[in-house]
């Protein structure tokens, strides 16, 4: 004898469909850098907005430090005058110098600073400036900081500059930081390192 089975069918759910209004434009959110505490002696990490308090100021003594790497991957270090604006270190290379070449070449690089109570080390890429309402923003700041650099073609000239310098023409480079390091020279001390998300 066969056992005859009822098989119950069964339908999906349906659920209603909510309504919804149009979606609202979010704001990005701005976002400070990661912060790290690097001091090994209990200080707590240093802020951000002191460094970058600093870095408007400028350089007491006006020389920043610039580190690229040569062919061989020996490193370079050498004086620029550069400007903080904006987020952003910009400095000035001749082509012909070691620190203009080793720049084409790889523009990985590293910038320091002694500032008031504080030390600073921004590294990141360098980028090549050549847009002509750049230049002239920038060649008003130098010229504001008494360097009369001017713009001629894509890069600046002027009738002056550093020794090291290298001839004219000079190219206009921007730095934007990827990670930065401070370490506090004056109260309240400490060491701290920043990381920046890419925009």
């Amino acid at each position: 004898m066969t056992k005859k089975t009822n098989t119950k069918k069964t339908r999906p759910k349906t659920t209603a469909r909510k309504k919804t209004g149009p979606m609202k434009a979010t704001r990005p959110r701005t976002k400070g850098p990661t912060t790290k505490n690097l001091d090994i002696y209990g200080a707590k990490p240093l802020l951000w907005s002191r460094a970058l308090k600093q870095l408007a100021a400028g350089a007491p003594g006006g020389s920043y430090w610039l580190a690229t790497t040569n062919p061989d991957g020996r490193p370079h270090v050498a004086a620029v005058g550069a400007l903080w604006v904006d987020g952003k270190i910009y400095f000035t290379s001749s082509i012909r110098t070691r620190k203009g070449r080793n720049l084409a070449a790889r523009p990985d690089c590293v910038c320091s600073v002694s500032l008031t109570g504080i030390d600073i080390v921004l590294e990141g890429t360098a980028i090549r400036i050549s847009d002509r309402p750049t230049l002239l923003r920038l060649a008003k700041r130098y010229a504001d900081r008494g360097w009369p650099a001017r713009v001629s073609g894509d890069a600046f000239t002027a009738e002056y500059s550093a020794p090291s310098a290298g001839p004219p023409p000079w190219n206009l480079y921007v730095l934007r930081p990827a990670i930065a390091f401070g370490v506090a020279t004056a109260e309240p001390f400490g060491a701290t390192r920043w990381s920046f998300r890419p925009t």
